[in-house]
């Protein structure tokens, strides 16, 4: 039936449906507009009303059942779980409202309940990382090791950002570092490092040794940095002997040769064939301004290469690098051994070789002649003892700043063939 609106009653019929059809979607929406303001405020009586005014939508309810189990003052277990049941009456196949019923039970005393919520999160999103996560989590906290790294694996398997996390969690409930292997990482370096790392950060090394003996197992090439991390702990905890063993297997498996040391001598590139590593026991170099590291010729009749700083006149630099960490042995007598050469070193203070005990100050003080001016390749030697606890020394180019009004440093310095041996095993020293 057709109204037609020439009709005056029909037109005042039609405009007042109108107005009340509007009247109603403006209702509705200011009511949804209050409701989601209510249910997202931070206050329980706020969070009902809001929730009252949507009574099929879940999220009102699981918020309002984190702020009644998460109140720090106050936390009502019962009524979160009485919410959470509710906000799963309205959406069965929400995940994340399981895990928090999950977790209210769990911390209510209800384990069985708290399995049960678990479960039905991951029927309800099987292939969920985060549900596997937590749910692993919830099993190692009731001491389930095998269901739990089963469900931390499968975890990572999904995400693997996680990793560190669940390695972290893993050890918490374990501290067995091979069970973490065993059970948790997948047989690939990557996990095996992330796994190292965790360990020596947090001053844990003899497991992160455990880790790197059975990344030793698997077979092919890895970079040298990543021995890095462990390396600096060994250095920190003052480990000369398990620092060495780490640096050989890793240049062993990043397939690094040229490195290697000649002569007894413990420095490792002493002769500059490789270019600077910038971590573990080889040469460290900080860029600086004003400050050029390039590599040229070697003196004749040494070593492949020397290592060249250039000096642009721009500052008074304290210069403290390259330098390189050595494992050495306590109570025991050194000979260093290096060449240097400069070409117009500006101010009184020069280049020159320090080395000294990282972990015990005053333990081993060395510092050799200064050099300045334009001076051809010279060999400079030291002999030294180490102290009764030293497990390392830093071998490093030093320069102090200088203390003259005109002190900005300039020229080219050069240095090769940099060794150090026992006393007792001295090396023939080159022309």
């Amino acid at each position: 039936m057709e109204l037609s609106l020439a009709n005056a009653r029909y037109r005042r019929i039609f405009f007042a449906g109108c107005i009340l059809m509007a009247a109603v979607v403006i209702f509705q929406a200011v009511e949804l507009c209050l409701a989601d303001r209510w249910i997202n405020s931070q206050q329980v009586p706020v969070v009902e009303r809001g929730a009252a005014l949507i009574p099929s939508d879940g999220a009102g309810w699981d918020n309002l059942g984190h702020l009644r189990q998460w109140n720090l003052t106050e936390p009502d277990l019962p009524g979160a779980i009485a919410d959470y049941d509710r906000a799963l009456h309205d959406d069965p196949r929400a995940a994340h409202y399981w895990m928090d019923l999950a977790s209210a039970d769990e911390a209510s005393g209800n384990g069985s309940g708290a399995a049960d919520a678990f479960a039905r999160a991951q029927a309800v999103y099987p292939d969920s990382a985060e549900v596997a996560f937590f749910f692993g989590n919830f099993l190692l906290r009731q001491q389930d090791n095998p269901r739990a790294f089963q469900e931390l694996r499968r975890a990572v398997r999904g995400d693997s950002s996680l990793l560190p996390l669940a390695i972290s969690r893993a050890w918490r409930a374990t501290g067995d570092a091979n069970e973490i292997v065993d059970r948790l990482l997948p047989p690939e370096p990557d996990p095996y490092f992330q796994a190292i790392n965790y360990f020596a950060n947090i001053q844990q090394c003899d497991a992160a040794l455990a880790v790197w003996s059975r990344l030793n197992a698997l077979r092919g090439s890895l970079p040298l940095s990543k021995a890095f991390p462990l390396i600096d702990e060994l250095i920190r905890e003052d480990r000369g002997a398990d620092a060495r063993r780490v640096w050989n297997q890793a240049v062993s498996i990043a397939k690094v040769t040229a490195g290697n040391a000649t002569n007894g001598s413990l420095i490792w590139n002493g002769g500059f064939a490789e270019d600077l590593t910038g971590g573990g026991l080889g040469w460290r170099w900080d860029p600086i301004p004003g400050t050029y590291l390039s590599f040229d010729a070697a003196p004749p009749q040494s070593g492949s290469r020397s290592l060249r700083l250039d000096f642009n006149d721009g500052s008074n630099i304290n210069l403290a690098e390259p330098y390189e960490y050595v494992p050495v042995a306590s109570s025991q007598l050194y000979h260093f051994h290096a060449l240097i050469r400069t070409d117009e070193i500006t101010t009184e203070s020069g280049p020159r070789f320090s080395i000294a005990d990282p972990n015990h100050p005053g333990a081993v003080d060395v510092v050799t002649d200064n050099f300045t001016g334009t001076q051809a390749w010279t060999p400079v030697d030291a002999d030294f003892s180490t102290g009764p606890q030293t497990q390392f020394v830093v071998v490093r180019l030093a320069r102090p700043p200088s203390r003259l009004f005109d002190n900005k440093l300039g020229g080219t310095v050069w240095i090769a063939d940099v060794l150090l041996v026992p006393a007792s095993s001295q090396p023939e020293q080159r022309p």
